[in-house]
């Protein structure tokens, strides 16, 4: 059993087991802090609360007779600010947001903002670099959901000069007006947010409330739970985030950041409620992260043709680990809004549950030349009732020209600046059980084939009654259950040791595959 401590601070620590298991242990894991037992559990991501500044820790973590230890020290801080001092009561009722708004700005370097246990009604709270934030246990940031109390974000506003511009607000890929976020951070640095706390959004179908008519932009499109505008070295510990008004966590044109075991918790039904979505974002680690919600669990974006043509600011360097995906659309999505490319993403080690896809690649004719996935990798993943485990979509059919005859041709098109490419993506030592529709659907642009899809040990069987669905969001195919590999317009498809089976452990078509080379 090997120990690391993956993140720490002066209140806190995040120990990372790494014995073999995925996201948590067939039996619990017992923690010691400096000799004496501590607590219990399976999460191979564990968090260490209630620590104390500038001190000395070593944890022992003991399961089934293997023990591990590690130490390390805390970080210093100076003071603490509690929000029940600068008048904030925490109560349900007040609205709370000036005072703990008060407090963040009044928060010196290597100090704490404590929001101690209760509910404290907000609407938009702002960060300022150099702090850290704690959500004490029983702590709720529970948001309003009247428009008229939230900021409005302009999309683009131009300088002086009309030589540059500024981008605020965004709305799934183009910078338009949006409301600002419950929490937002713009060009903030080295902050933590962290605890056992929860930030509550209080999201319904409510007349007037931000699922209904959720399309419908009514002054301004629906905040974020947590956005984070051109900030770097940010990290997001241990806290829950529910019901949000639309995406959960959007980091957008930010560097360095962490997401660490958080839960990100929406109804099935809920509209557009992405859990975790850095957009044209570098140098990303998310790690013990559980999702249950109603859309794409993590989405890997980089804005529509505008920005990824303007800015040409790709996602990359994204590392994925020790995190269970349940319910959404797609466990692992990168697009549609990936004009400006994403590279480099590692995922491994993870749970994909009761999903409609594992891997889902969305893109389109019209994203652009800009628009290159590559060095994409899986591998060590278990996923259960994953209706398609691996998707690559190169037709799309999203936004208002989706059924236009050039997004959905599958002729063979000129090649120009508006086509968008997709270079590598490695599967390997994947487990994949009850699958309904397909194993895999891998649809390239006849004029721009998908360079190389690697796919090694890799075991697929179906659910004993498989639904019947289309296996992604294009024109022309009819819904299936239980193919083997569907593959379309690949230069090289390199296939080692995949095996797919029927749910009575019979094997089926190993390959099913038209490579169109």
């Amino acid at each position: 059993m090997k120990l690391s401590v993956f993140f720490q601070t002066a209140r806190c620590a995040v120990i990372l087991v790494q014995d073999g298991s995925i996201f948590e242990a067939e039996t619990p894991y017992r923690i010691s802090v400096n000799g004496k037992p501590a607590f219990e559990t399976r999460r191979t991501v564990i968090s260490l609360y209630n620590l104390k500044p500038d001190t000395d820790y070593e944890i022992a973590v003991e399961r089934d007779g293997q023990t591990g230890r590690v130490s390390f020290r805390t970080d210093r801080e100076f003071v603490t600010l509690n929000v029940r001092e600068f008048g904030a009561k925490g109560d349900g009722i007040q609205d709370d947001t000036t005072f703990l708004q008060a407090a963040i700005m009044a928060c010196p370097r290597e100090s704490r903002v404590l929001i101690p246990k209760g509910v404290y009604r907000i609407t938009s709270l702002f960060l300022k670099s150099h702090i850290r934030v704690e959500l004490e246990a029983g702590a709720v940031l529970s948001a309003f959901t009247d428009r008229t109390r939230f900021p409005v974000f302009p999309g683009i506003i131009e300088s002086w000069d009309e030589k540059g511009e500024y981008n605020l607000g965004t709305w799934e890929g183009n910078p338009l007006p949006m409301f600002s976020g419950i929490i937002t951070g713009i060009e903030a640095e080295n902050v933590v947010i962290y605890g056992q706390g929860c930030i509550e959004g209080n999201a319904s179908k409510e007349p007037d409330n931000w699922w209904y008519d959720a399309k419908v932009m009514r002054t301004a499109f629906r905040p974020r739970m947590i956005f984070l505008n051109q900030c770097k070295n940010i990290t997001v510990q241990g806290i829950t985030v529910q019901n949000s008004p639309s995406w959960n966590i959007h980091p957008y044109f930010s560097r360095n950041l962490k997401f660490i075991d958080l839960k990100v918790l929406n109804p099935k039904d809920s509209p557009n409620t992405d859990g975790l979505d850095p957009e044209s974002c570098r140098d990303v680690e998310i790690l013990g992260v559980y999702f249950s919600l109603g859309d794409d669990c993590i989405a890997v974006k980089s804005g529509k043709i505008y920005m990824g043509a303007k800015y040409k600011t790709p996602c990359e360097n994204v590392a994925i680990s020790q995190c269970c995906m349940r319910d959404g659309h797609g466990s692992i999505t990168i697009g549609s809004e990936m004009a400006g490319g994403v590279k480099n993403l590692t995922v491994r080690d993870c749970l994909f549950l009761h999903t409609d896809r594992g891997l889902r690649i969305k893109t389109r004719r019209g994203r652009g030349k800009d628009a290159v996935i590559d060095n994409i990798c899986f591998e060590r993943i278990h996923m259960d009732h994953v209706m398609t485990p691996f998707v690559i979509n190169s037709f799309y059919y999203c936004d208002p020209d989706g059924f236009t005859e050039y997004v959905r041709s599958k002729e063979v098109l000129p090649v120009d600046e508006r086509t968008p490419e997709i270079k590598s993506l490695t599967f390997r030592d994947i487990e994949a059980v009850n699958c309904h529709v397909a194993a895999a659907y891998l649809y390239g642009l006849p004029e721009k084939k998908i360079g190389r899809v690697e796919m090694e040990n890799i075991h697929v069987t179906y659910a004993e009654n498989p639904k019947k669905d289309i296996p992604a969001m294009l024109e022309g195919i009819e819904p299936m259950a239980r193919q083997g590999i569907i593959a379309k317009n690949i230069t090289e498809l390199v296939i080692r040791n995949v095996r797919i089976d029927g749910p009575d452990g019979v094997p089926v078509a190993t390959e099913n595959v038209d490579r169109m080379i």
